[in-house]
């Protein structure tokens, strides 16, 4: 299952990022195939944060707007949004304690525990960071 990164989806919302067309395009091939694909839920958080932040976009998104988005993806009958998982404790500290992690790369280190504990196969992200954690493929769909 692929799982998408809160980069990806702010690119996809924004039409006014450069990476808008295919972010907007890769989501939108997840949501309307039969293929399961996977949101965590702090990417969620994320994504909400960023879009509605006035020192980010000038203007930002409306919260109407940002919330219509997320349920515009969690509409889609393929979609899952993955939360934490009994066993998360176990793999969020041993990549925290393997890749010194600290700081900022705690989001990170959460988000690639939540993957690896639903067996995601691939994290679509333009962030280089997840690099740093032992977990499933890493691909950024916006450079084709």
């Amino acid at each position: 299952m692929i799982a998408v990164d809160s980069n990806i989806l702010v690119y996809a919302h924004r039409a006014d990022s450069e990476w808008h067309a295919p972010a907007a395009s890769a989501i939108k091939r997840l949501a309307e195939g039969r293929t399961p694909w996977a949101i965590p839920w702090p990417c969620i958080h994320e994504f909400l944060a960023v879009v509605t932040n006035p020192r980010v976009y000038d203007p930002p998104s409306t919260v109407d707007e940002a919330t219509d988005q997320v349920e515009a993806w969690t509409d889609s009958p393929s979609m899952v949004v993955l939360c934490e998982s009994s066993d998360h404790w176990r793999l969020l500290k041993r990549f925290l304690i393997r890749g010194k992690i600290r700081g900022p790369m705690v989001h990170d280190a959460r988000i690639a525990a939540i993957c690896s504990s639903h067996g995601i196969s691939e994290l679509w992200t333009a962030d280089r960071d997840f690099s740093r954690f032992p977990m499933p493929a890493r691909r950024n769909p916006l450079l084709v």
